[in-house]
């Protein structure tokens, strides 16, 4: 299984984008902003391995990005403002300023679709920055 994140907006608070699961769209993404990849920015650009193991911070199972250099402890999860994110990626129906909404639904059927490829160990995520989103 192939996720996708292509971010398209940055701001000083936080970088958006849009994820998708082979590619089809699923949901919105919301991450602290760019900044040098290390801990307090945004996931650098790369392909990285998607598993599951057991958050200590949710006390449940939860993906998890693996082999990101300087990095560790990065989830995919759900929350609705860059302070939730912890440097993880948060997952969003909708999308505002510095926002995504509905998350906890976005992430459900996320986790539905992929948890089983993340666990057979057959899931990876590239995320890429594209040039910024304009509306006329």
């Amino acid at each position: 299984m192939n996720l996708l994140v292509e971010r398209d907006t940055y701001r000083s608070y936080s970088t958006e984008g849009k994820l998708s699961i082979d590619g089809v769209f699923e949901c919105f993404t919301l991450e602290l902003p760019l900044g040098d990849g290390m801990p307090g920015s945004a996931v650098p650009e790369g392909t990285y391995a998607v598993i599951v193991y057991p958050s200590p911070h949710f006390g449940r199972l939860m993906p998890l990005l693996s082999g990101v250099p300087g990095r560790s402890d990065i989830e995919i999860h759900f929350g609705n403002y860059p302070d939730n994110t912890r440097g993880c990626i948060l997952l969003g129906e909708s999308r505002g300023l510095n926002f995504v909404s509905d998350s906890r639904q976005a992430f459900d059927d996320f986790w539905a679709k992929t948890q089983g490829a993340m666990e057979a160990g057959d899931c990876t995520i590239q995320i890429k920055n594209l040039p910024e989103e304009t509306t006329i």
